[in-house]
């Protein structure tokens, strides 16, 4: 028979530890060149952390916007849960980003420059917490994208050549 933990603290090391992407917004890296990456949490409901672990997530056109002293995302569609009631969530409700002052009051700070969105990189578990990765993006022009993918497509024909030789 297995022996029970005797402490709450014991517990934590039953639970399931490293991180797992569930959605990435692809999209922010090709329109905004990204000046600066911050970790913040989630104030989710029930349904919405089990849609989240089934990957039910669309990170298109999300980003966060500031509320007096606080970060709110906006835009991410965590699908309802298939197996939830009339008490699901709405998919496309306002989330609240769960970050430390300092870092919350820069952030907003910086983003109220112009030219400056904080858009969402990636949503992610890491352990039991559901996690996002926000970026301080400043907007690419047409020809700064048209130049990322042209560098891009020689870096790679380099890899290829190196490779082959």
């Amino acid at each position: 028979m297995p022996k029970r933990p005797s402490r709450v603290g014991e517990l934590k090391n039953t639970r399931r530890s490293g991180s797992r992407t569930i959605a990435t917004n692809r999209r922010a890296t090709y329109d905004y060149e990204i000046l600066d990456t911050v970790e913040a949490g989630l104030s989710l409901w029930g349904t919405e952390i089990k849609s989240i672990r089934a990957g039910h997530v669309n990170l298109r056109g999300s980003f966060a916007r500031g509320y007096g002293h606080e970060l709110w995302l906006e835009g991410v569609h965590i699908a309802p849960y298939a197996q939830g009631n009339v008490h699901n969530h709405d998919p496309l409700r306002s989330r609240k980003l769960l970050l430390k002052r300092g870092e919350m009051d820069s952030l907003i700070g910086r983003a109220a420059q112009r030219g400056l969105t904080i858009v969402i990189l990636r949503l992610y578990l890491k352990g039991a917490f559901a996690k996002v990765a926000i970026g301080l993006g400043r907007g690419k022009r047409r020809y700064q994208k048209k130049q990322a993918l042209i560098d891009r497509a020689v870096n790679r024909d380099i890899q290829r050549e190196m490779k082959l030789h």
